[in-house]
C-alpha cells in the first residue's frame, strides 16, 4: 500500500504558532526558570523551534515514550525507553509534546512526573486531536486542534518516514 502526504499545515503557519506560544510562556513563567521536557522523537523538533522563541531562562531535558510501534493507532500501552537525566523537584516543568491522541501515553507520563517533586507540570503540544481523547489531559498550550486523520512532519512520523518534513501533512493511503 503506497501512501502519499497532504498539507494541512503550512512550514509558516507552524513557525507563526509557535511564536505565539513561544511568547505565551514567556509571559506565564515571566521571572522563572522553565524545565523543558522533551517526548523524544516526535517532540524535539517542536521543542528546539519553542525554546528558541521563550524568553526566560530555560533547560531542557529529554525522555522516551513508546505506544506505536509500526502502527498508526496507539497500543495502549506505554514503555519508558529513556528516563530523564535530571531531577525536577522545585522545578517549573513544561513537557513538550509533538501530539497529544488518546491521551492514555501523556496520562501516565504526567502522573509519573509529578510524583517526582516539580514545582508545577505543565504540557504543551503542537497538535491536539481532543475527539480521540480516551483518557482527560489537561493541555495548557496547544498549537493546533486537529481533525482524527493521520499526520506526519514536524517531527511526527509514519514507521520512522516523514518526520523532516517542515510542515504538517496528512497520510494517504492508495
Amino acid at each position: 500500500m503506497a501512501e502519499r502526504i497532504e498539507v494541512l499545515l503550512s512550514e509558516e503557519e507552524v513557525d507563526k504558532r509557535i511564536q505565539e506560544i513561544g511568547d505565551q510562556i514567556s509571559r506565564d513563567y515571566a521571572g522563572k526558570q522553565v524545565h523543558l521536557v522533551c517526548v523524544l522523537k516526535g517532540g524535539s523538533f517542536f521543542m528546539c523551534e519553542l525554546a528558541k522563541r521563550i524568553t526566560v531562562p530555560v533547560s531542557l531535558d529529554f525522555m522516551s515514550v513508546s505506544s506505536y510501534g509500526g502502527d498508526t493507532k496507539s497500543s495502549g500501552v506505554v514503555k519508558i525507553v529513556k528516563d530523564l537525566d535530571e531531577s525536577l523537584s522545585e522545578k517549573h516543568v513544561l513537557v513538550v509534546e509533538d501530539i497529544v491522541d488518546s491521551g492514555r501515553t501523556l496520562s501516565y507520563l504526567l502522573e509519573m512526573l509529578k510524583d517526582r517533586g516539580p514545582a508545577d507540570v505543565k504540557l504543551c503540544t503542537l497538535l491536539d486531536k481532543p475527539e480521540r481523547r480516551v483518557v482527560e489531559v489537561k493541555v495548557d498550550y496547544t498549537g493546533f486542534e486537529i481533525p482524527d486523520e493521520f499526520v506526519v512532519g514536524y517531527g511526527l512520523d509514519y514507521d520512522q518516514k516523514y518526520r523532516n518534513l517542515p510542515y504538517i501533512g496528512v497520510v494517504k493511503f492508495d
